[in-house]
């Protein structure tokens, strides 16, 4: 979130809002003077529920695109629904590869040599919507799960304000559940060296 916040884009964070009421985020949003909210899935009987009151809340700022940044609750069909072609996710994987948890573990598990990030449209199937924009990282030599994280990190903060950029220029079109992007910068992966 506060790499989104200091990249100079095009957009006004209507708000940060946060299931976990100590989330650093929120600190860091009112120190930038952005309305923050809390809505504690705790409180709630249900995931509906919650969800619910997370659209209620939501709606109050009436956003364009709603980004979800270190979010780690599985969405209802609903919600998705609500938002669907405006609600937008990143995740530590080269999609569709290691959709879930602890994705790098499992990268180095299974011995791969590229693993990555993506940021794509969140659809009600988990982490399988339209991919925006990935970024690839080489896998090296006595990586841990930490410092393929550390790598993979970097890359979220490059490519997640790069999206939200093509997002506010109105330069994504979505065919066949398949992102493309209009211009000269359209290049969707980036491979980035160690």
């Amino acid at each position: 979130m506060q790499a989104i916040v200091e990249a100079g884009l095009p957009v006004r964070v209507a708000a940060v809002i946060s299931n976990v009421a100590d989330a650093a985020g929120l600190d860091f949003a009112r120190s930038r003077g952005i309305p923050t909210a809390v809505v504690n899935h705790r409180d709630y009987p249900s995931r509906e529920e919650f969800d619910a009151e997370l659209a209620a809340t939501l709606d109050r700022y009436a956003p364009d695109l709603v980004v979800l940044a270190g979010f780690m609750r599985i969405l209802s069909d609903g919600f998705v629904r609500r938002y669907e072609g405006r609600l937008i996710n990143i995740h530590p994987s080269l999609l569709p590869a290691y959709p879930g948890l602890h994705t790098h573990r499992r990268a180095l598990e299974e011995g791969v040599k590229v693993h990555g990030c993506t940021v794509h449209f969140v659809t009600p199937r988990l982490d399988h919507g339209p991919i925006m924009v990935q970024a690839a990282v080489p896998v090296l030599p006595g990586d841990t799960e930490e410092t393929l994280a550390a790598r993979v990190l970097r890359q979220e903060h490059r490519i997640y304000p790069l999206a939200l950029r093509w997002f506010a220029e109105d330069r994504l079109v979505i065919e066949n559940g398949i992102v493309r992007v209009d211009g000269q910068d359209a290049a969707q992966s980036v491979l980035a060296q160690q």
